[in-house]
């Protein structure tokens, strides 16, 4: 049997199970699947729960009765060896696609289809999960049921495709060494960008990107700041307000970060602190230093990075500077 095969095979059942489970239901599925001790994250404002009982309670029922004949649509199935320690993982993202059929955290229902934008990373040790990482993007479900609450994005959000080479399901292991190629390229990435936030440098050269981005490459941003396309455009809609309009930037590591065949991912806990000086998101600054939870989901090409699926846990960011969006929209759109 190949090096995760079996990994896969877990998280694959577990899908299928939560995909017939119901709010009454889901708790035994998610004990038949985890540990005992099992730790799971996710975005604000369901953060930490620890133990299936509480992860259940807290994300999976709320969700299952809001958005109803749930599907997980993935784009892209991958699993790997974490660079951080001897732990299988297995990440998954796309659409959880479903029915908006009562409010979910406060954000009027559609009675429409809606899309909820995830990218899931499970760690598999004996034949269950014992730590998950659950992304999705909440302003992006707010958007779809015409809810803005922040100013006009400088990039498009809109419903992102997968990888335009339609091979990211690698639900059979890929080649070590073209994973091994693809995690060296990440590395460079990252490394190249942790230099220039220790520098101390507010802006980035384009010839910097150009080492390990492919021109035209594409990056898919969390609802709010939206999706760019090319290098330039990318800089223009994304880095450069990214990086002029926020200070002390501060890399802080990842939990997870591997790859396999031609793709990566990571999720950090948190990945960055900053503190914002005014004009990000179109806010302004409140000069609180505030932690950053991000997703990254890379497909390369050749020895470049072609596309890039990001999450950013954008409420809980803004929560730290004192806006609780949720609350608001709740307050806004659900009056006592």
């Amino acid at each position: 049997m190949s090096q995760y095969q079996a990994a896969k095979q877990v998280v694959r059942e577990y899908f299928d199970a939560m995909e017939q489970a119901t709010p009454d239901t889901v708790c035994e599925v998610l004990k038949h699947y985890t540990a005992d001790d099992y730790l799971w994250r996710g975005v604000y404002p369901f953060r930490e729960q620890h133990g299936a009982q509480a992860a259940a309670n807290s994300f999976w029922r709320p969700l299952l009765g809001s958005l109803k004949h749930i599907q997980r649509r993935q784009d892209i199935f991958i699993g790997g060896t974490n660079i951080y320690a001897d732990e299988q993982w297995v990440m998954s993202m796309g659409n959880f696609m479903g029915l908006f059929d009562a409010p979910w955290l406060g954000i009027p229902h559609s009675r429409k289809v809606a899309n909820l934008r995830y990218a899931e990373f499970n760690c598999v040790e004996n034949g269950k999960i014992t730590k998950t990482g659950l992304f999705v993007d909440v302003l992006g479900m707010m958007l779809q049921a015409g809810i803005n609450p922040l100013p006009p994005s400088t990039g498009s959000y809109y419903n992102y495709p997968g990888p335009r080479t339609h091979d990211g399901l690698l639900f059979d292991d890929a080649d070590p060494k073209e994973g091994d190629i693809t995690l060296e390229l990440l590395n460079r990435m990252v490394d190249d960008l942790n230099a220039l936030n220790e520098s101390g440098s507010m802006t980035c050269p384009p010839e910097i990107l150009e080492r390990t981005w492919s021109n035209n490459m594409i990056w898919y941003g969390p609802a709010g700041i939206g999706a760019t396309y090319t290098i330039p455009r990318y800089q223009e809609q994304h880095q450069l307000p990214f990086r002029e309009n926020l200070a002390d930037k501060k890399f802080n590591g990842h939990v997870c970060r591997f790859a396999e065949g031609d793709y990566a991912c990571f999720f950090g806990w948190p990945n960055l602190s900053n503190t914002p000086i005014g004009g990000w998101l179109g806010l302004p600054g409140g000069q609180v230093n505030a932690t950053m939870q991000v997703v990254d989901v890379y497909r390369r090409q050749g020895d470049k990075l072609e596309e890039n699926w990001i999450f950013i846990d954008l409420p809980y960011w803004l929560k730290q500077q004192g806006l609780d969006i949720l609350e608001r929209t709740a307050g806004i759109c659900n009056p006592p």
